[in-house]
């Protein structure tokens, strides 16, 4: 991302999206926590896609150069912190995980107008203290490759995630073995290709789902042999069905 903006984070704001529209590659000098009150927000870094739904937030560190996209009409909430003030000392983009408490909080914190008052100093500080023992997780962040014939099986399965052919003929079919590919997917990517297959398709489950497609097509169209297996998945990594998701 050569090209971007420099922006200031504002301390806490939303913002409406449409289905589809971007935000430019833009960094602040400030780091930012991003919440999709509704819809699915990803974010694309030099590092890969970092896909947050409504169970998880975004961390973005300061200086990082980041672009956004909304799937299905979204809410953005943002809440900026300086970069001297890092609760979660995270240097590098996290998902995090948002219960239902820290849902109420962001949502309250970045609705209400900053005044200054003792109560708003008080919900920060609870909303500060509910992100620490948040933790990051990991369940959709698609590091990108930069191997080109690592990159281009990366890109067979993302035109088709539900595409079931094993790494050796989709080696094949771009020029290089499997224990080639095999080993750059851990030098790459951080993860076995199945591993990092199962995520690529959780990220197009929950883009079909903010599209309110029915929970038996999107898992047909991302790979998943039944319905029931894809609502497995998916309430293991995002504890909670898709249907209720949805």
């Amino acid at each position: 991302m050569q090209n971007f903006r420099q922006e200031s984070a504002a301390p806490a704001s939303v913002r409406p999206l449409a289905a589809g529209e971007r935000i430019d590659p833009h960094r602040h000098d400030e780091h930012q926590i991003l919440y999709a009150g509704r819809g699915v927000l990803s974010v694309r870094t030099d590092g890969g896609l970092w896909v947050a739904p409504g169970t998880h937030a975004l961390w973005i560190p300061a200086g990082t150069v980041h672009a956004h996209h909304a799937h299905g009409r979204l809410d953005l909430h943002s809440i900026g912190l300086p970069a001297t003030d890092n609760p979660l000392r995270l240097t590098a983009p996290a998902v995090l995980a948002v219960g239902p408490l820290l849902r109420e909080l962001i949502l309250a914190y970045t609705r209400e107008v900053d005044d200054g008052a003792a109560e708003r100093r008080r919900l920060r500080a609870v909303l500060l203290d509910r992100l620490r023992r948040a933790g990051a997780d990991r369940p959709v962040h698609l590091p990108e490759p930069a191997d080109p014939r690592l990159a281009a099986v990366c890109e067979l399965l993302r035109r088709d995630p539900a595409d079931r052919r094993t790494l050796a003929a989709l080696g094949a079919e771009v020029g290089a073995s499997e224990r080639t590919l095999t080993r750059l997917c851990a030098a790459e990517l951080g993860m076995t290709f199945p591993q990092w297959r199962a995520r690529l398709r959780l990220y197009h489950a929950l883009l079909l789902l903010a599209e309110r497609q029915p929970v038996t097509t999107v898992a047909h169209r991302c790979g998943w042999s039944s319905a029931s297996a894809f609502i497995d998945v998916f309430r293991r990594a995002f504890g909670s069905t898709p249907g209720a998701y949805r």
